[in-house]
């Protein structure tokens, strides 16, 4: 039976102490789920102060056959990291989460296989009540927000835009590298335009967060940047309505 090439794209900020060792055990235990997949993986240093050592890199080019480490000087933000990885990226399917690998290997396998084996085009992690036990206040907050926002205002059909493992095939990377964010509201984008495309089938996973998982405090003036991004995909979707009475 013929592998399935995959690759998978992890952007990477000042990653924590011990990541490359975790990447890997954490890709084995995926390998092991999945052992029809064949990943190529991408690490793109999305600017760090404190990027990956060079005895990172080594480890991982060690450990794992088909390893690529992209990198420029400048901190452009997780959604233009990502846009960057996956231009590289050339097989069939692709997958994104971060550097920590923070979602279960079986969370991850199950996103693959909404693509690989039930042939959708995009899928999504969409995370349930418990993950919100898990995680700071302001993050909740900012989660509900969003949640509301893309129900009711967006009218989208997957309501958790912000979860960090998606997947897609090529109509998806397509779609995927049209989008303009740069940072914490690249996902809304990306959702909000594959909503305009009928044909694209866009299905929603249910994912679980790992135990012990550590999250990066929100920059205050990323939050800012950001809401000012919501608030032009409102208005567009607002035009794109009215265009259609």
């Amino acid at each position: 039976m013929p592998r399935i090439s995959t690759d998978l794209v992890l952007p990477c900020y000042n990653p924590p102490e011990g990541w490359a060792a975790n990447l890997i055990a954490c890709l084995q235990e995926l390998q092991q789920r999945l052992p029809e997949a064949d990943f190529t993986v991408y690490v793109v240093n999305d600017g760090s102060s404190k990027p990956p050592t060079e005895a990172d890199i080594a480890l991982l080019r060690s450990a794992l056959p088909q390893f690529h480490y992209l990198s420029y000087n400048e901190n452009r933000g997780k959604g233009y990291a990502l846009r960057y990885g996956v231009q590289q990226a050339h097989n069939p399917y692709c997958l994104f989460t971060d550097i920590d690998f923070p979602y279960q290997e079986d969370s991850v396998a199950a996103v693959f296989r909404k693509l690989a084996d039930q042939h959708y085009d995009i899928a999504v992690g969409a995370r349930d009540d418990a993950y919100y036990a898990e995680v700071p206040a302001i993050r909740t907050g900012i989660s509900r927000t969003l949640r509301f926002c893309t129900r009711y205002l967006l009218r989208l059909p997957v309501s958790d835009t912000q979860c960090g493992i998606k997947g897609f095939n090529a109509k998806g990377k397509v779609l995927f590298l049209q989008t303009q964010v740069d940072r914490y509201l690249f996902d809304l984008e990306f959702l909000f335009r594959s909503a305009r495309i009928p044909q694209l089938r866009v299905a929603a996973v249910p994912v679980q967060l790992k135990p012990g998982i550590i999250f990066s405090r929100m920059n205050p003036r990323v939050l800012a940047t950001e809401g000012f991004n919501l608030l032009k995909i409102i208005g567009k979707n607002s035009r794109r309505l009215n265009s259609l009475r």
